[in-house]
């Protein structure tokens, strides 16, 4: 990795960091996107890079946050998503062996979602949802994690619907974030799929989004939180829409050819 190649990483990363600590995800779609349009890194060593990036956003986030998680939305999540994150890896492996545009399509696909449900202003519910439900979208975001990496957005604007404290929704999302994060990367090294050569100066990011992290906890923007929900939408629809268009162009060229 080119030096220019590594100092492109890092401003991502810390962009990324910056979003999650203010919104409790983004993390993962914003670097995927990012490095999926930049070619920086291979999609999967970036999804493993993004893993190692959630855990460390997720130790700072969760220090003195953790008694603030909603357990009781918190178990269903995550002993559903455990299936459908062996199942979204597995799928992974299936697009990278077919083609690396159908893996971008995919990719820009799920951004543009993520980006299309973030404009969406989640209506209050006056009574909490039931199990099941949280259950379902475990599932799913199990499925996105497997994937990408990037298990947040059906999951997040499911519980931002829940008659529950903001800050109970953060921390419980992180705490889903980083515990699909650890289940992924012991996937990744029990297949042994652990990447080589210049993946491991992207660790250096780890840095990078520790201290944005702090700065993001520490010296917040002077932003409304709609403001920054538009700020995240415009990011990723722009990085979706570029990821999947000349993909699609690709896939369709390639056919008629």
């Amino acid at each position: 990795m080119s030096a220019a190649g590594l100092a492109g990483l890092m401003v991502l990363a810390g962009l990324a960091a910056y979003l999650q600590t203010l919104t409790g995800f983004a993390l993962g779609l914003i670097m995927m996107g990012g490095i999926g349009l930049s070619g920086l890194i291979p999609l999967p060593d970036a999804a493993v890079l993004v893993g190692c990036m959630v855990l460390v956003n997720a130790a700072q986030v969760l220090a003195r946050g953790w008694r603030d998680i909603a357990w009781a939305e918190f178990w269903p999540v995550v002993i559903s998503s455990l299936a459908a994150l062996a199942a979204g890896y597995w799928l992974l492996g299936v697009m990278v062996s077919a083609s690396i545009d159908w893996l971008k399509l995919v990719l820009g696909i799920v951004i543009i979602a993520s980006s299309l449900q973030l404009a969406l202003k989640p209506q209050p519910l006056a009574v909490r949802s039931s199990s099941a439900s949280f259950a379902v979208f475990g599932v799913i975001a199990g499925l996105m994690g497997g994937l990408f990496s990037t298990a947040g957005p059906p999951l997040v604007y499911h519980l931002y619907r829940q008659p529950l404290p903001a800050v109970s929704i953060r921390e419980t999302l992180v705490a889903v974030f980083a515990v699909n994060a650890v289940i992924r990367l012991a996937m990744v090294a029990a297949g042994g799929d652990v990447p080589r050569g210049g993946f491991w100066w992207g660790l250096l990011c780890i840095p990078v989004v520790m201290i944005m992290t702090f700065v993001a906890k520490r010296w917040p923007p002077p932003l409304s939180a709609p403001s920054i929900r538009r700020l995240a939408f415009g990011l990723l629809l722009m990085s979706g829409l570029s990821l999947a268009v000349p993909a699609l162009l690709k896939i369709i060229g390639d056919h008629a050819s």
